[in-house]
């Protein structure tokens, strides 16, 4: 059988676009890091959320080596959380799901695209391997601000990225000749065990506490403040852990009825 060259021209090309197509499909399944785009997180009340031990507080967890778990919620006209950090050249797992009506939750720049149900958790596992800034935006209508609902994901260089989060509780005043405490608190939420070296400054002089945080725990450093070596005033002071510090004022007063009175005895 003898066959046209336009026939053979037209068989090629229908063989390159079968090709294409097969190709695009594929690369939109599995392309721009995703390993899987999945709606069966399982099922939630929407109603009892902020009792649901995912989702009570949602944010970024670390559960082990380059591997992290994000909870978010969605609602009416925002996610919970609306910033989302996570290191380079790590794997990603996404559990969103809905507090009121259908959203959607779309990272721009990747293929992360998945309907936000209530009643259903939708699964996402995603690898970021450069640093990047990418926009979160619902592209499913949800009501009259639907267009201001947004978000953004950082996905920071590994070196830069910690969940290392400080407290600090400390009195704002203290009696003259009495201690007072600042405590500080360091929370890891890293698995890996966490040394760092915690310092407070007040007064132009420094002190310092090497401490080890246990991984997904915290370590309290107490610090004791004589106001005798202080003086009557206020006094600034900073504590620092990493690049993270917390800063307030510690006023030392004089005790009450220790104040001289003026005019000496009053006339009989």
């Amino acid at each position: 059988m003898n066959i046209h060259t336009y026939e053979k021209v037209w068989l090629v090309a229908a063989m390159v676009l079968i090709v294409g197509f097969i190709a695009t499909i594929t690369y939109g399944a599995v392309g721009p890091g995703i390993a899987m785009i999945d709606d069966d997180g399982g099922d939630i009340n929407p109603d009892e959320i902020n009792d649901d031990e995912r989702f009570a507080e949602p944010g970024v967890e670390h559960v082990g080596g380059n591997e992290y778990e994000v909870s978010v919620v969605a609602q009416a006209w925002s996610y919970t959380p609306s910033q989302i950090e996570v290191p380079a050249n790590s794997e990603v797992t996404f559990y969103v799901t809905s507090r009121d009506v259908t959203h959607s939750f779309s990272v721009v720049g990747t293929n992360v695209n998945t309907m936000v149900i209530p009643g259903q958790v939708s699964e996402m596992t995603v690898e970021f391997d450069e640093p990047g800034e990418y926009g979160i935006l619902c592209n499913e209508y949800c009501g009259e601000y639907h267009h201001t609902m947004e978000g953004k994901l950082n996905v920071v260089p590994e070196d830069e990225f910690d969940m290392t989060e400080l407290s600090v509780e400390a009195d704002d005043e203290v009696e003259s000749g009495n201690e007072t405490t600042i405590t500080a608190n360091v929370e890891n939420g890293m698995q890996e065990d966490l040394e760092t070296t915690v310092s407070l400054e007040i007064d132009d002089e420094t002190r310092e506490a090497d401490i080890t945080v246990p991984g997904d725990g915290s370590e309290e450093v107490a610090f004791t403040v004589d106001s005798a070596d202080l003086g009557e005033g206020d006094h600034d002071w900073t504590v620092t852990v990493d690049d993270y510090e917390e800063s307030g004022t510690l006023s030392v007063v004089t005790p009450d009825g220790n104040e001289s009175a003026d005019g000496g005895d009053g006339d009989a």
